[in-house]
């Protein structure tokens, strides 16, 4: 028999190469004929890079970049594929979330900058083709401040720069394209639907998260929604479309000024992994993450896995921390089994404290059952 093992990440518990280790390694104790084949997965958010770099031959490449917070300065990484010259981005090692403590949270004044550097390093290594991927970030900035790094200006109504951070979007009065900017062909990883400015975007859904107040969020809509305007009157580009929102609109920033196509993050994850050629020979493929639920359903990673593994017939089984589901949901989702590391009557402190003993077990009980004749 073969497995596939094509676990995300269990955010804040485990990597995903580290819960699709602990995942094969339990398989092994209880079903050692069983041959156990690991594509860590992820969507374009967490854990995007190291994604690639488990599935295929690459290396790291370190830079120093401005932080979420132009004052801030930090160690990021990029992968590189030199086979191929691809570089692969995550937008949140430069300008992340994870990097700021609460009390500096302020989309109004976070910035993209740093991630345009890593951008414009890839460029400078020689990458004929990047792959950014946008989960995790602080910024609501539309991509501005990665534009910037990369030399476009933003002129305010007297012709003077305006200032990095989202709370500067309304100024934009002419957008000034480089001189000189090659760039290579560049996908954006998206794992949303999410549009650029409007009724459930950008700003309203996920800006409370990076420390925006209700008066913020109004204000970063208004911002998107006149970055917007001016970028379809000056450069031509209608950038409110699904998905344009990823990132607090960095996505959409991709689009408008770097020519950027969107797209589906765990589609592009599994090609280049080749999990579909995996698939083909295995009866079974684990797949889950830290919270399996209605999302879970729509352009995330067990949504993607499902889909592949309904091409080859193969069957798809769920290890989640816990799972908000039904039967009748998922199995009507093309899903087997789903099964949760957090039992009934336990703590969610001990469930997370204790997730890679919990993984092992789940992993050993399903193995049992489903694995061994």
């Amino acid at each position: 028999m073969k497995v596939v093992i094509a676990l995300d990440s269990f955010k804040g518990c485990m990597d995903a190469v580290t819960a699709c280790r602990i995942t094969a390694d339990a398989i092994a104790a209880v079903g050692p004929g069983v041959q156990t084949v690991i594509r860590p997965m992820a969507d374009g958010g967490e854990g995007t890079v190291a994604a690639l770099m488990a599935g295929r031959t690459g290396c790291w490449l370190e830079r120093q970049v401005t932080g979420p917070l132009p004052e801030m300065n930090v160690r990021a990484l990029l992968g590189w594929f030199d086979c191929d010259k691809t570089a692969v981005i995550e937008m949140a090692s430069a300008s992340g979330l994870p990097l700021l403590e609460p009390h500096q949270r302020n989309p109004l004044k976070t910035t993209t900058y740093g991630t345009g550097e890593l951008i414009k390093a890839a460029i400078e290594n020689g990458a004929k083709r990047l792959l950014l991927g946008v989960g995790g970030s602080a910024t609501v900035d539309a991509g501005t401040g990665a534009a910037t790094a990369l030399g476009w200006r933003f002129l305010d109504e007297k012709n003077k720069p305006v200032g990095l951070g989202g709370g500067q979007l309304s100024r934009i009065k002419k957008i000034i394209s480089p001189a000189n900017l090659d760039l290579p062909q560049i996908e954006v990883l998206c794992d949303v639907e999410t549009v650029l400015y409007g009724r459930n975007a950008a700003a309203k859904i996920y800006g409370p998260q990076k420390g925006a107040t209700p008066q913020m969020v109004r204000q970063l809509d208004e911002g998107l929604r006149h970055l917007a305007e001016v970028v379809k009157l000056q450069l031509g580009k209608e950038i409110n479309i699904p998905r344009a929102g990823a990132a607090g609109g960095l996505a959409a920033g991709a689009m408008a000024f770097m020519n950027a196509a969107l797209v589906s993050g765990i589609e592009r994850i599994i090609e280049a992994t080749n999990l579909a050629a995996e698939l083909a020979g295995a009866q079974w493929v684990i797949t889950g993450e830290g919270c399996f639920d209605r999302q879970s359903l729509y352009g995330k990673v067990v949504s993607g896995v499902a889909a592949a593994a309904k091409k080859t017939d193969t069957a798809v089984a769920v290890l989640a921390g816990t799972v908000a589901l039904s039967e009748q949901e998922y199995k009507s989702a093309g899903i087997s089994q789903a099964v949760a590391l957090k039992k009934e009557g336990m703590s969610l402190d001990y469930a997370v404290s204790h997730s890679r003993q919990l993984l092992a077990q789940a992993t050993a009980e399903f193995a049992q059952k489903h694995l061994t004749t």
